[in-house]
């Protein structure tokens, strides 16, 4: 008989992680950094451009393409003291989804300057304390081309910098529309993956927006009762075929990242295929 399945609370991920162990910058080159294998319960620590000689030929490499935004956008209220606003995904009409801080600068009518020239006024308080804003003065592309900051990730501390732009980027991103990179992802070159096609491995892509439900902490005690962010997904028609192939050829599929995971679950069909094209999901991996 199959195991019953289990909730999982918070409580069941309790462990210590020393800050000093948080990275706080990349490695000096991609493909440096380490990776770790589990084969069965055999765990090793390998290095990253050794995951070409992991994938066997006639298996597939599932990728997200999607790029970051800079929708970080740091700007003052009235009185002059600092506010934070990072744009999800745009809303009705002009208005966008959003979040920011102090909660009390984005209170419905209230307005948050962006140097001399532009504003972001609160329309709506929506669920889960997210915002409806709209840009005075501007549209929001305008808002992160002058203003826009990269959003790292929460457990960095530090102030993003020029090669963030870069690093903070795959090397096979495409359409901006994310809060946050497919972080699996930032580990592969051009070379990695040039290795990986010359040996025989396929390679298709899609798509998949990162929104705040990546890095929101999860804040009730039984995890099946978060509430996910639905993070809109594409899978093309030529994805969709690349990944049905394979599976009728009996090869496997290695996703890059919970992103793809959570795509591929949410689009799977019968018989080892996935639907094609735009939808949302919610899915949590507990």
């Amino acid at each position: 008989m199959a195991e019953a399945s289990r909730s999982y609370c918070t409580s069941d991920f309790d462990y210590q992680l020393p800050p000093e162990l948080i990275a706080q910058t990349p490695a000096e080159q991609r493909g440096d950094s380490r990776l770790l294998v589990l084969r069965g319960d055999q765990l090793e620590t390998r290095g990253f451009a050794d995951l070409v000689d992991l994938i066997p030929p006639g298996d597939l490499l599932v990728l997200n393409t999607t790029k970051v935004r800079h929708a970080r956008l740091i700007g003052r209220r009235p009185s002059g003291a600092p506010a934070e606003v990072l744009l999800l995904h745009p809303g009705i009409e002009d208005a966008w989804v959003a979040m920011g801080s102090p909660g009390s600068a984005l209170r419905p009518g209230k307005q948050i300057a962006l140097g001399n020239d532009m504003a972001v006024e609160t329309l709506e308080i929506l669920e889960e304390g997210y915002r409806l804003v709209r840009f005075i003065g501007g549209t929001a592309d305008t808002a992160m081309a002058r203003y826009g900051r990269l959003p790292l990730p929460p457990y960095i501390t530090r102030d993003p910098t020029p090669r963030d732009d870069d690093r903070y980027q795959t090397v096979f991103a495409e359409r901006a529309g994310s809060v946050a990179a497919p972080t699996a992802g930032l580990h592969f070159t051009a070379e990695i993956l040039g290795a990986l096609r010359v040996k025989g491995v396929a390679i298709a892509r899609i798509d998949l927006e990162v929104g705040p439900g990546t890095f929101r902490p999860v804040e009730t005690e039984e995890i099946d009762k978060h509430p996910m962010h639905p993070e809109r997904y594409e899978i093309s028609a030529a994805a969709s075929a690349d990944i049905a192939q394979t599976r009728a050829a009996g090869g496997k599929l290695w996703a890059v990242g919970t992103t793809v995971v959570r795509a591929l679950e949410s689009a799977a069909l019968e018989g080892g295929r996935v639907r094609v094209g735009a939808a949302e999901t919610r899915l949590m991996i507990a």
